[in-house]
């Protein structure tokens, strides 16, 4: 699986349809990460952003143009979760498809290694314990990556989230009670034009990613996931 382009190909279609380059923010990565952990297909995203446009244009031409601009990914979460909705109940009953050509996906194992040891160098150069224990194993991990037995990219992927939720944790109990109530408040205000369409526990889970992101960003601490490995490069 190519983490990477899971994230690219949904940037691209959200600027596209927006008619105008827009980065993605915190809140934004905060629910692509969402989308992906809850397994949703890249082909359900994409329908659900264009169904979400579809609506947004024909109501802007009915208002003769005087909507505000969409600003979010998150104006779109509910086209999305109806689009992966509507994409199990297609698939019941359904053939199999012909499986894809190989292509060299770009998390090839010596990739993957490099990705892992500039990962620990970044560790190493920072101070604390957790720090410096995910570094040594993340070094042990480009060890085997580049052995005769590597590990399958899943199950390398689960090791490093695992690592990551230590990082967090770390980083959350060592952050001051006044600096995680600014985080929250951050992540509320982001989030407020987007609440009637975002699930409660959608809702939760993009609460908690935002609190992630930010809390590597502030400490200079690069995320562990391959999903973040094309990014990175």
């Amino acid at each position: 699986m190519n983490y990477f382009e899971y994230f690219s190909e949904i940037e691209q279609r959200f600027s596209s349809r927006r008619g105008s380059i827009l980065l993605l923010n915190t809140l934004d990565w905060a629910l692509i990460e969402t989308w992906r952990e809850a397994g949703i297909p890249l082909e359900a995203v994409l329908r659900g952003i264009d169904a979400a446009f579809d609506k947004y244009e024909a109501r802007a031409q009915r208002a003769k143009g005087r909507l505000r601009k969409v600003n979010g990914l998150a104006w779109c979460a509910q086209a999305v979760m109806q689009s992966a909705e509507e994409m199990v109940e297609a698939s019941t009953g359904l053939a199999p498809t012909k499986p894809a050509e190989p292509r060299e996906s770009g998390f090839e194992t010596h990739r993957v290694a490099a990705y892992l040891d500039q990962n620990a160098a970044t560790l190493e150069a920072a101070s604390g314990p957790t720090l410096q224990t995910t570094a040594r194993r993340l070094r042990e991990l480009a060890a085997t990556m580049r052995s005769d037995t590597p590990l399958p990219l899943d199950d390398l992927d689960r090791t490093l989230t695992v690592l990551e939720d230590k990082l967090f944790t770390a980083l959350q109990s060592s952050a001051t009670e006044a600096q995680l109530v600014d985080l929250k408040a951050q992540a509320d205000r982001e989030l407020a034009p987007y609440r009637a369409r975002i699930s409660a526990v959608q809702l939760r889970q993009i609460q908690q990613q935002f609190l992630h992101k930010r809390l590597f960003e502030s400490h200079s601490i690069p995320r562990l996931s391959l999903f973040y490995m094309g990014h990175a490069e």
